[in-house]
């Protein structure tokens, strides 16, 4: 293909495309599992053969200030984060503020085989760390064949 047919680079087009798409959809998730733009804290979600983790990077909050729930097959974090107060530095004026300050909640739907009563969590390093047990019944298991 070349310029001659399309007239301009057509990459550059496609790219200007996305652009408007993301701009005119307000940056919808590509995926049902795709999370929120800015939402927080960012999770990732994975398993093992016995458990369901789940890691929040919520940086600059405290533990105490985090809570962690289930019910109904939903777990639930929330908790605040504390802003930063440029009111503390004389002459200082903000231009920006991309750093999210202030209450927050996430939900994350637990599969079918997560057992509430086996729940672990930790916080070290501004990750929030959070291990749902499986349900034995929903492990897997090697069958003989006879």
């Amino acid at each position: 293909m070349t310029d001659a047919f399309f007239g301009t680079d057509l990459f550059s087009d496609l790219d200007r495309l996305q652009k408007q798409m993301t701009s005119l959809l307000g940056g919808f998730p590509s995926s049902i599992r795709a999370g929120r733009f800015g939402a927080f804290p960012a999770i990732n979600t994975g398993a093992t053969d016995d458990s369901i983790e789940i890691v929040a990077f919520a940086p600059g909050v405290k533990p105490e200030k985090l809570e962690v729930t289930i019910d109904r097959g939903l777990l639930t974090i929330s908790g605040e984060r504390p802003g930063l107060d440029l009111a503390d530095t004389p002459d200082a004026r903000r231009y920006a503020q991309e750093r999210f300050a202030g209450a927050f909640r996430r939900v994350i739907e637990l599969p079918e085989g997560a057992d509430p009563d086996k729940v672990r969590a930790s916080y070290t390093n501004g990750c929030l760390s959070v291990s749902v047990g499986k349900r034995e019944t929903s492990k897997p298991r090697a069958v003989t064949v006879q």
